[in-house]
């Protein structure tokens, strides 16, 4: 069996590895190109529409491969190749045209309604420090829908340099790999394994300099393909709490969070673009394009590592364990988010409480003595 999945991986890769320049070529021929504003980083013009070469690798090697793992759940497949197909061609008339937000959404709302409609729901939410699940009735549709929407548009909002959103979703594929593969869950790991490949295969050509740009073709299926796999993972593991797939995604939901703090902090509009994302504060900090995306990688490595973490010491009823986890991964998050100023570049509450109860620390120790 591991052996049909490596084989995945590999064609997912190779077909990636050959399908890109072309659909570079096929981006040049449409007028799908990115041109340079005082938002982006580039410099010149470039290709979009990299997504196209991701999802149709995808495809590829899912057809390679499942007929002969007769575990795969073929209308969970179906759900997330139908809903990917719906919401990679929403991304790419994008790339192309610069749909209106209304009309991405629609796309977006009609993909997430066909994965729905194949059965892929949030059932249950695990209550992390109780051995109980909660049923959610009737409200599972609409927060199965708002996940997957949600972290659809998460995953497009980091995309802002070379390599970064394929990247942070590799890791994030990886994570739940490995999850999967601790479950036993085939489906999940045949969809990941050849996700991880297509993914491989493009990043030879997205990794700083890039080539081409994954567009919101690309953005958008990786942060739904993302989205439904964790609902496909988890759904039947009621050892594993909601905490697990947000912070798996970590990067991308904080990110998309600390801008809609940022922006009601400073009193803009939600939707309002600026340049104090995460990797423009690396970048504004003086790291270079390369060293910028690679400390993100990091990042999204750790909520990764503490994902996996975090779900042993729930599979273990580690209360304590699961409590000391996410309370050191959210102050770290909120020092760190202080420290770049990804929130506001003066206002520092949380840095300025740590400093003074540090001070307040060494004087009364300076008493002590």
């Amino acid at each position: 069996m591991y052996g049909l999945y490596a084989i995945g991986f590999i064609a997912a890769c190779v077909m990636a590895l050959l399908l890109t320049p072309l659909v570079k070529k096929f981006a040049f021929w449409v007028g799908a190109v990115d041109a340079p504003n005082h938002r982006k980083v580039h410099t010149r013009i470039m290709p979009r529409l990299g997504g196209l070469a991701i999802f149709l690798a995808f495809v590829g090697a899912y057809f390679v491969v499942s007929p002969a793992l007769d575990a795969v759940n073929s209308d969970a497949a179906f759900g997330l190749l139908l809903g990917g197909f719906v919401i990679v061609v929403t991304g790419a008339l994008d790339d192309r045209f610069q749909l209106s937000p209304k009309w991405k959404l629609l796309g977006q709302l009609i993909a997430a309604c066909i994965v729905v409609s194949f059965g892929l729901k949030i059932d249950l939410v695990n209550i992390p420090f109780g051995e109980t699940n909660l049923p959610i009735g009737w409200l599972s549709i609409p927060i199965t829908i708002l996940w997957i929407v949600g972290v659809s548009n998460a995953i497009n909002l980091i995309d802002g340099l070379d390599g970064l959103s394929a990247g942070v979703s590799g890791i994030a594929t990886t994570t739940i790999l490995i999850l999967a593969l601790m479950m036993g869950n085939v489906t999940v790991i045949l969809l990941c394994v050849i996700l991880l490949g297509s993914i491989s295969g493009f990043m030879f050509f997205n990794f700083h300099p890039a080539k081409i740009f994954m567009g919101d073709s690309g953005a958008l299926f990786l942060g739904f393909a993302l989205a439904t796999l964790s609902i496909l993972g988890f759904k039947q593991a009621a050892v594993v709490s909601l905490l697990i797939p947000i912070m798996i995604l970590g990067v991308p939901l904080s990110d998309t969070f600390f801008a809609m703090l940022r922006r009601y902090v400073n009193k803009l509009p939600i939707s309002a673009p600026d340049k104090s994302h995460l990797h423009h504060c690396l970048l504004q900090m003086g790291f270079s394009h390369r060293t910028s995306v690679l400390i993100i990688y990091g990042i999204a490595a750790i909520f990764g590592g503490s994902a996996v973490v975090c779900s042993v010491f729930i599979s273990q009823d580690s209360t304590w364990g699961l409590i000391m986890i996410i309370v050191a991964l959210f102050l770290v998050m909120l020092v760190g988010a202080e420290a770049i100023g990804i929130i506001s570049k003066s206002r520092k509450p949380v840095i300025n409480f740590l400093q003074k109860l540090v001070g307040k620390q060494v004087q009364s120790d300076r008493v002590g003595k």
